[in-house]
């Protein structure tokens, strides 16, 4: 089997996704934009038990799979899906003195993310989670 190239050009992608977010929620920098997107995916995962962030994290491109599953701590207890306002109080907690993250910043990496996945296999796999899931990644 060849390489495949989704992870030949892993990084190039990445860079792009974070400029999308970076747009998305007129942050001044991707660095910002890294910070916001690493809350927002820790913030879903922490709703999700391992099948199901496996499941999800199938859908994913190579580097937000990466950046996903890193220092998830599997003992922490999950959590409920609840309003957009907890959860986005949630995201902006992380490096808190670093953190830039706008009040719609789930909408914002959702607009991002969206375009950087397959939205059919996305949809799929968002309709066998927990009731929340959906409503989270609405962009």
């Amino acid at each position: 089997m060849p390489f495949p190239a989704e992870y030949e050009r892993a990084s190039e992608h990445f860079k792009r996704f974070l400029m999308d977010a970076r747009d998305a929620s007129m942050l001044g920098s991707s660095h910002q934009a890294y910070t916001m997107v690493q809350g927002v995916l820790q913030t879903f995962r922490r709703r999700l038990d391992i099948k199901e962030a496996i499941l999800f994290a199938n859908v994913l491109p190579p580097m937000l799979r990466a950046l996903f599953v890193t220092d998830w701590n599997v003992d922490e207890p999950k959590r409920l899906f609840e309003d957009r306002l907890t959860m986005t109080k949630e995201v902006q907690k992380l490096r808190a003195d670093h953190n830039f993250a706008p009040d719609s910043a789930i909408k914002d990496v959702a607009v991002a993310l969206r375009k950087h996945v397959d939205e059919t296999a996305f949809d799929q796999v968002l309709a066998m989670l927990p009731d929340g899931a959906i409503e989270f990644w609405r962009a």
